[in-house]
């Protein structure tokens, strides 16, 4: 028997860094299909339309790192204590 396949799935946690209305209420990542998503989720209130579902959902692509770029510019430099006058 091979290994616990973990793909296609994700978790999310209560966001104790919430801080406004705005904010979700839980947060998390999924790997679906080879890619990596951030998971958002928002509680719906309980007065909201019978309908209505009682989360929303939103999945965003996990986007790499950009490694910092040396641009070949050198940072021009202020100190004139080494001149003699």
């Amino acid at each position: 028997m091979s290994g616990y396949d973990n793909s296609n799935r994700g978790q999310i946690w209560k966001n104790e860094d919430r801080k406004s209305d705005t904010h979700p209420h839980y947060k998390g990542n999924a790997e679906v299909n080879g890619v990596d998503y951030w998971i958002s989720c928002w509680l719906r209130k309980p007065d909201a339309h019978p309908n209505a579902p009682a989360m929303s959902i939103s999945f965003t692509v996990k986007e790499p790192k950009a490694a910092s770029i040396p641009t070949g510019k050198a940072e021009p430099s202020n100190d004139f204590d080494d001149i003699d006058f």
